[in-house]
């Protein structure tokens, strides 16, 4: 009977973290803090246990180069097509939540620590150097 009841548990918090997983994972439109225009589409995967982020879609203005490349970037993605970009890495679920990774601003070439959770639906993605943060939040498109 022990034995049935811990398999019971096991299985019933597989259940629950599989499903806070999903919770994430799809697409998700970022919306601009000052214009609340969409900014872009991010597709957030998990691979190996951890949540990751590329954009698969900008939404331009006209005359704005449809196709641009992070030139801000300092690492590895210097001078590569944002379109595509993994800009998310590495967060590991907590509970609810999603942290201990880092988020990549394409737009000034940033990197911040990162936390995800899911709140009325919608993602807040929060970035942050140690006790200052910006949250944000996206929705499903």
């Amino acid at each position: 009977m022990k034995l049935l009841k811990i398999i019971s548990a096991l299985t019933l918090f597989f259940y629950a973290n599989s499903g806070l997983a999903q919770a994430i994972t799809g697409q998700w439109k970022t919306i601009d803090d000052e214009t609340g225009k969409p900014k872009s589409m991010v597709e957030i995967y998990i691979k190996d246990g951890k949540a990751y982020g590329k954009i698969v879609k900008l939404f331009r203005e006209p005359g704005e180069d449809p196709d641009p490349v992070c030139e801000e970037c300092t690492d590895y993605r210097k001078n590569k097509k944002i379109i595509g970009m993994t800009i998310i890495t590495d967060m590991v679920q907590d509970g609810n939540e999603w942290e201990d990774g880092e988020i990549l601003d394409p737009n000034n070439g940033k990197i911040y620590d990162c936390k995800l959770w899911v709140e009325d639906g919608k993602l807040q993605v929060r970035g942050y150097v140690a006790f200052f943060f910006r949250t944000q939040t996206w929705v499903r498109p």
